[in-house]
C-alpha cells in the first residue's frame, strides 16, 4: 500500500493544529489509532459492556470471548507457546512492576543482585529499586558507550552466583538503537539467569518471536502499537509464572476463598485481579492486524527506511545538532531521533515546532539516568511510524532549522 492509503485509515492524521496539517512525530509515546481499532472500542462499549468470566448472560459471554480472542491474537503475534503465558495488564509499567514484585517475592533474598542497563526507561528501573530496597538486594547497572550502545562485553564479568535477573530494553526509547537481546539472553542463560525484556518500542519496530529470543519475560503496551490506552501485555515463560505469587489480590484471581486461607486461579488469571479493561484489550486484535499489514508490505518497509535514512543523515550533517544513539549500521536504528542543540533549550524548540504543527517530545523521556550519562537536562525527540511521510520529514527539518535560528539570534 501507498503510505497515503495507510494515512486514510488513521483519522487523527487528517486533523489540523493552529491551522496547519498535523505532523505527528511523537509515536514513541503513543501511536495514533486506525479506524478499525476505534470501531472495535465502540462496539465493545456499546454492545458488549459486561463483566468478563463471571456471568452466564449473552453480553458477558461476548465480552469474555473478545477478551480471550485478544489473548490468543497476542500469543500468535509474539509466538508464545501457550495462551496461558499471556497476562493482560494496564501497560509496560504494570507488567514490569508485576515481575519485580512477584519474582522478587519468590526468588530474591538479601544480598542478591539485579542488573539493569543504563538506557532503561524509569519503568524498568524504579520497580527494581523498590524491590531491592524491600528485599535488601543490590541493583547493578550495565553502562552504555558514547554512541549509546550497551557495553555487552562487560556483562559476563558482572554476572555472579548472586545475580537473580537481568533486565534490558529491546530498543531504547531515547537512543532508538536495537539492543543485542539474543546475546544478552545467551550470556545470562549460560549461568542460569533469567532475562526480562522491556519491549515497549521493540514490539513496534521489530518482529518479536519470544521463543526465538528465548527471553523469560517480555513486556509491552498496546497504545504504542495502535491499540487503546490502558492495555498492556506481560509474556512470561510458564515455568516462571507458575512459581511466582500473585501481584494483587481480589476477585477473579482466586480458586477458593476461606478465612482460613485462599487458593489461586490457574494462569493467567492468577495475575489478573479485578475487572479488567476488556474493551481496551479487545482492540489488540485489530491493532495487531494493522501492525501485521504494515510489516508485511515490503514497499512500506522500504519507504520507512528511506525516511529514517533521510532524517539520520540530515541530523548528523547539521553541526548545530548533537544526535544521541548513533548506529554502527543503519538497520540497528529505528526512526527515533533524540538530540540537543547547544545554547537552545529543548522545550523552547518543542513549543515553536508545535506552533508549526509538529508534535514532538521534549524533556527526559522518563530516562533521567541516561540524561545524566550524556550530561544534559533533556533532549528533543522525533519518533516516526510507518504512516509518516517523506514530505513530513522534510518539513520537520526545515521547521527545525527555522526554530534553531530563531532561538539562537
Amino acid at each position: 500500500m501507498d503510505v497515503n492509503e495507510i494515512r486514510r485509515l488513521v483519522p487523527a492524521l487528517s486533523r489540523k493544529v493552529y491551522g496547519r496539517d498535523v505532523v505527528y512525530f511523537d509515536n514513541a509515546a503513543t501511536s495514533q489509532r486506525p479506524q478499525s481499532v476505534i470501531d472495535e472500542w465502540v462496539r465493545m462499549t456499546v454492545r458488549c459492556n459486561a463483566n468478563i468470566h463471571r456471568a452466564v448472560h449473552l453480553m458477558s459471554g461476548e465480552a469474555t470471548d473478545a477478551y480471550e480472542q485478544a489473548r490468543e491474537r497476542v500469543r500468535r503475534f509474539i509466538n508464545a507457546k501457550e495462551k496461558e503465558e499471556i497476562v493482560f495488564t494496564s501497560g509496560t509499567t504494570a507488567s514490569v512492576n508485576l515481575v519485580a514484585f512477584s519474582f522478587g517475592e519468590a526468588f530474591v533474598s538479601e544480598g542478591d543482585e539485579v542488573i539493569v542497563t543504563e538506557c532503561e526507561h524509569h519503568s524498568d528501573i524504579v520497580p527494581w529499586q523498590m524491590m531491592c530496597q524491600r528485599k535488601k538486594a543490590v541493583l547493578r547497572v550495565l553502562p552504555v558507550d558514547d554512541t549509546g550502545h550497551i557495553k555487552t562485553g562487560l556483562l559476563s564479568g558482572m554476572l555472579s552466583s548472586r545475580t537473580r535477573i537481568v533486565c534490558v530494553t529491546h530498543i531504547s526509547n531515547v537512543l532508538g538503537l536495537v539492543n543485542p537481546v539474543r546475546e544478552v539472553v545467551r550470556l545470562c542463560h549460560g549461568q542460569g539467569i533469567p532475562v526480562l525484556v522491556d519491549g515497549a518500542q521493540g514490539i513496534v519496530h521489530s518482529k518479536v518471536d519470544v521463543q526465538d529470543l528465548d527471553c523469560d519475560f517480555y513486556a509491552f503496551s498496546g497504545h504504542k502499537i495502535y491499540a487503546a490506552t490502558g492495555t498492556g501485555v506481560l509474556y512470561g515463560k510458564k515455568s516462571w509464572l507458575d512459581r511466582m505469587p500473585p501481584y494483587m489480590g481480589g476477585g477473579e484471581m482466586v480458586g477458593t476463598v476461606r478465612f482460613s486461607g485462599t487458593t489461586y486461579a490457574p494462569l493467567p488469571l492468577k495475575f489478573e485481579a479485578g475487572t479488567q479493561n476488556f474493551a481496551g484489550a479487545a482492540t489488540l486484535c485489530p491493532a495487531l492486524d494493522f501492525a501485521d499489514s504494515l510489516a508485511e508490505d515490503m514497499y512500506l518497509c522500504r519507504y520507512s527506511d528511506w525516511v529514517r535514512d533521510y532524517l539520520l543523515d540530515s541530523l548528523l550533517s547539521d553541526e548545530r545538532i548533537h544526535l544521541y544513539g548513533v548506529p554502527a549500521v543503519r538497520d540497528e536504528k529505528i526512526p527515533l531521533f533524540s538530540f540537543s542543540v547547544e545554547g537552545v533549550h529543548h522545550e523552547d524548540l518543542a513549543l515553536i515546532l508545535d506552533k508549526m504543527g509538529i508534535a514532538v517530545r521534549s524533556g527526559q523521556m522518563c530516562s533521567e539516568p541516561l540524561m545524566d550519562r550524556f550530561g544534559v537536562t533533556g533532549m528533543l525527540r522525533a519518533s516516526l511510524a510507518p504512516y509518516n511521510t517523506m514530505e513530513e520529514a522534510e518539513y520537520f527539518m526545515a521547521s527545525l532549522g527555522k526554530a534553531i535560528d530563531m532561538l539562537r539570534q
